[in-house]
């Protein structure tokens, strides 16, 4: 994987189930953005298997990686969320939730049983989700007049890039999206056509 690259899935899984010893175990995989996309997709679950008593799952977030959270609710500590969690470490995947929900079968599965049903479930439906790969990307803010529009256009197609939004009223203003490991490089080409006015940050309106 590319330090400037992340794997995700941007759309809701199927739901798969795992069955050991008369226990089910329903997996679905959700694209999450927020903690707040985190609950609303938990109480989806939870009015759907409104019998169930264990909803156990593990997120990750943010194009780095850089956020996390498992919860066994209410099964032995680290038999569930983490081992959904290992799931989710092992494809690499970010901005996502994997949400376990267990239906007891009247056998007693153990601890290492448990970790064994959560991790097989989470593996299960992260093999059945599309896993995509996306570009971490910066935007750069270009404000010109006029008589320049054409330059930053020819720029941005002979760069490959995307024009985000655009307003055409008073002047010019662009938002561009950039590759991160190509931002500093070619923030320089746009900033050093005369008449440019290129930014970091979005104009203050």
């Amino acid at each position: 994987m590319e330090a400037d690259a992340f794997k995700t899935i941007d759309e809701e899984s199927p739901e798969i189930l795992y069955k050991i010893k008369s226990s089910k175990f329903f997996a679905t995989a959700f694209p999450v953005k927020t903690e707040e996309d985190v609950e609303l997709a938990i109480e989806k679950l939870r009015k759907k298997h409104h019998k169930a008593r264990h909803f156990c799952y593990a997120w990750q977030l943010g194009q780095n990686y850089e956020h996390y959270r498992a919860n066994d609710d209410g099964e032995p500590s680290n038999s569930a969320g983490m081992p959904i969690y290992g799931q989710l470490q092992a494809y690499e995947v970010t901005n996502i939730l994997v949400v376990v929900v267990r239906y007891f079968g009247g056998t007693k599965l153990g601890v290492g049983g448990l970790i064994s049903a959560y991790k097989i479930a989470a593996q299960m439906v992260l093999d059945e989700s599309k896993i995509i790969k996306k570009l971490i990307t910066k935007s750069i803010f270009v404000n010109c007049n006029y008589d320049m529009m054409d330059q930053v256009m020819q720029l941005t197609n002979d760069l490959n890039l995307k024009i985000v939004s655009q307003n055409l009223e008073l002047d010019c203003n662009f938002e561009i999206e950039i590759r991160e490991n190509k931002y500093e490089e070619y923030f320089e080409k746009f900033n050093h056509i005369y008449g440019l006015n290129v930014s970091q940050k979005p104009p203050k309106n």
